[in-house]
């Protein structure tokens, strides 16, 4: 009976999953090296937006329910999700992994579950459990009878939710568990069962690890046909807009909509992960990554050219982070754009970001200002829209006359506006 969970990494995922199981009874001990989090956690505060979450927090730090330090202890169940970034080669970053497994090692008891939500290349999950056994030789993954008194369960199941709906989607979501062995993928399904609303879908390692990658690098693909329909109708002069939505009137038809680039923790980074695996068979994918990764430059490189025309430019950037209405930035292209323009020194560069209280040291350094987005707009001479961010839509239009005005997210569709390919 799961009655202690211990969850190592309180990041966008790790906090929203230990905050809720607080909240549906268990003992949760959560696990961060951030001091600084760790403190606002124990006070019942955040360290991360994410709607609602701030009120659960609280709530399973007043119960009891939910503390955290930055040492594990002793559970049930141990949860690791940390971040699974990748190295400048676009090889898969893997320390933050080996040091969660390393970290709860020394805790493990006979008959533990360690489950791997953080999204890994294949094979990542056999490796914690081989790390685990390599400090704790007196514990086993072995199902024989003779070993059943001495021996852990360890599972993956990658998460699946969506930034801004993180709450709801970590119960409705369907759920793919695979373990290093059908025990381990029946004891983890019994335990993701007392939460999880959605489908509990049964496979092995491998292919839950595989599923999570084949997931994002689609959405990956298809988004870079979009990004590319966009650089096509640029040289066309076509509004690429108004062309994926007549395309779209097709009953079998549904491009997505392009943008600046791709970003975020997962579709920027997972199709890497089965690039780096199978660099011969991962063609298609590794082109998606190619053309998405070529947006941002192809953005900056369009805004100078408008610059060009002035004496003495002032660039308004409108958005920061990854996606829409939320103020994560990690692999946001429209922070890597805003980094680049102010290094390139084309203008002066006002950024804004309703979600954030502070520039990242990378813009703060470089000369970059963080205004409200009226203020922005009126000091402008371009207008550059990179995110949209529905606070964004109670700008007062009239505001854009007589600006340059580059929309990579055809978010301005009622005002004038530069065809850049990213309309």
């Amino acid at each position: 009976m799961v009655k202690k969970i211990c969850v190592v990494g309180l990041g966008y995922i790790g906090l929203p999953t230990a905050s809720l199981l607080a909240i549906k009874g268990f003992e949760v001990h959560g696990v961060d090296t951030n001091r600084h989090a760790v403190e606002l956690i124990n006070q019942g505060e955040v360290h991360i937006v994410e709607p609602d979450l701030d009120i659960m927090v609280k709530a399973a730090v007043q119960s009891g329910q939910l503390h955290v330090s930055e040492e594990p202890e002793e559970a049930d169940v141990f949860i690791l999700a940390v971040p699974t970034p990748f190295e400048e080669n676009q090889k898969p970053d893997l320390s933050y992994v080996r040091q969660a497994a390393a970290s709860v090692a020394p805790y493990l008891r006979p008959g533990n579950i360690v489950i791997l939500e953080s999204t890994s290349p294949v094979g990542t999950t056999e490796m914690v459990a081989r790390s685990i056994l390599d400090a704790r030789t007196d514990l086993t993954v072995s199902s024989s009878p003779q070993q059943a008194a001495r021996r852990i369960y360890v599972a993956h199941c990658p998460e699946r939710v969506m930034p801004g709906q993180i709450l709801r989607e970590l119960v409705e979501n369907d759920r793919i568990i695979g373990g290093i062995d059908i025990e381990s993928t029946q004891r983890t399904v019994a335990f993701y069962k007392q939460f999880v609303s959605g489908k509990i879908l049964e496979t092995n390692a491998k292919t839950a690890e595989m599923a999570k990658l084949t997931e994002n690098s689609f959405r990956d693909v298809n988004i870079a046909f979009a990004n590319e329909l966009s650089l096509i109708c640029d040289q066309l002069d076509i509004n690429v807009w108004e062309l994926i939505r007549l395309a779209n009137h097709h009953p079998r038809v549904n491009i997505l909509q392009p943008g600046p680039g791709v970003g975020g923790h997962c579709i920027a980074v997972d199709p890497w992960f089965l690039v780096h695996a199978a660099p011969e068979q991962a063609k298609l994918i590794h082109t998606a990554r190619i053309v998405n990764d070529y947006k941002p430059g192809y953005v900056v490189n369009k805004v100078a050219e408008r610059a060009k025309r002035l004496k003495s430019p002032v660039i308004a950037c409108l958005g920061l982070s990854f996606k829409a209405n939320i103020d994560d930035l990690r692999e946001s292209p429209a922070l890597a754009i805003v980094e680049h323009l102010a290094k390139a020194r084309i203008g002066d560069i006002y950024a804004v970001e309703p979600h954030i209280q502070l520039l990242p040291a990378s813009l703060a350094a470089a000369g970059v200002q963080l205004l409200e987005t009226v203020e922005a707009v009126r000091k402008a001479d371009i207008v550059l829209l990179l995110v949209n961010h529905d606070a964004f839509s109670h700008m007062d239009r009239n505001l854009l006359q007589e600006k340059i005005v580059i929309d990579t997210r055809g978010f301005f569709s009622e005002s004038p506006r530069e065809r850049v390919g990213v309309h």
